[in-house]
């Protein structure tokens, strides 16, 4: 009988085997997801305005958070501040919270109530790196050498790249728009917050249209950059990009006056000789292509006329003098020449 009854008990504790290692997977998984939720929601800083309404409990909260995308998972949150003893702290206002903080920081934010004061920054389109610096400084927000000391670091966004790192290699990408930014903002989040908001407007369609182009999102900002400085008017932005794909298509030097302008300390209205003879790869009169880089932050309907430039076989430009800020189009030098005479 005893031996009869040993395959019993082996079996008896096979199962018990099983179910505990069954037991410990269900645990590790768990504490997998757990895990999973408990990280921030972005790897990149992408700050977001929060009102909690008055009377809000850490459920409700939670679900806001969510709805934001500034938390993994709502339940997680309400039962991480349960654990806290914090679910009662929580107070109503208007936060401006970040979806790369943890978990933590973001439920103790909400126990501190209110928010930061912020600063309202405008930056119009086709501002130099250094204007932008100026602007920041004008504003209060940072000094220029400060703003200019953080644009020389790098960023992970994939849209920087490709672009050569050096003490410029942002001109360009600072997005030009009006940004409530927070009063204690360090100057690596406002141009993170630019550059993010480059990578909003520098959208798949856009890329996959430079891609039809044969062209690189630098080459695109670049040539986006000096339709910005040239057009005056909305409606001719899309005609002056055509005269430079053609001129860059028939390997003819682009003479585009802003590129020169950008190597001036001071800008002119109207150039010299000497200033058509300066030696820089910057100078579209002198050096075939586009030059290096941006001249300055194209806004969206610049980067938009880069990629889709007007059905037109124009190659050049001027002045027109009887309407303000207008240029006349020709499609040979011997119309160009002609032109105002």
């Amino acid at each position: 009988m005893h031996t009869n009854d040993q395959p019993a008990v082996t079996n008896k504790g096979r199962i018990k085997w099983i179910w505990s290692a069954l037991l410990v997977l269900f645990v590790l998984g768990c504490y997998q997801i757990v895990a999973g939720y408990l990280k921030p929601y972005s790897v990149h800083p992408v700050r977001v305005e929060v009102e909690i309404p008055l009377g809000s409990n850490a459920n409700t909260i939670a679900n806001i958070l969510a709805e934001k995308q500034l938390i993994r998972h709502p339940k997680v949150f309400y039962y991480y501040t349960r654990i806290k003893g914090i679910s009662q702290d929580l107070k109503a206002g208007t936060y401006v919270l970040d979806a790369s903080w943890s978990l933590d920081k973001i439920a103790s934010t909400l126990t501190k109530g209110g928010r930061a004061e912020t600063v309202r920054l405008t930056v119009p389109e086709g501002l130099k790196l250094e204007q932008i610096a100026q602007r920041i400084e004008d504003a209060g927000l940072a000094s220029k050498e400060e703003f200019l000391e953080a644009a020389g670091r790098e960023y992970n966004f994939d849209f920087l790249a490709e672009i050569p790192k050096g003490p410029k290699y942002l001109e360009g990408f600072l997005f030009p728009d009006t940004y409530e930014v927070r009063a204690d903002a360090t100057p690596d989040e406002i141009i993170a917050m630019m550059l993010r908001r480059f990578g909003q407007v520098y959208s798949d369609e856009y890329r996959e249209r430079q891609r039809e182009l044969g062209l690189s999102t630098f080459e695109v900002v670049t040539m986006a950059s000096i339709i910005e400085r040239e057009a005056k008017l909305d409606e001719e932005r899309t005609t002056i990009a055509a005269v430079f794909h053609n001129r860059l298509q028939k390997k003819m030097l682009l003479q585009s006056c802003a590129t020169v302008q950008y190597l001036l300390d001071e800008p002119k209205v109207d150039l010299t000789t000497k200033d058509l003879e300066i030696d820089s790869p910057y100078n579209t009169y002198k050096y075939q292509g586009l030059p290096p880089g941006p001249i300055a932050s194209p806004g969206k309907a610049s980067l938009e006329a880069a990629l889709y430039p007007a059905d037109v076989d124009y190659l050049y430009f001027r002045v027109d003098p009887e309407r303000d800020g207008a240029h006349i189009f020709s499609r040979t030098f011997a119309e160009h020449s002609m032109v105002g005479r």
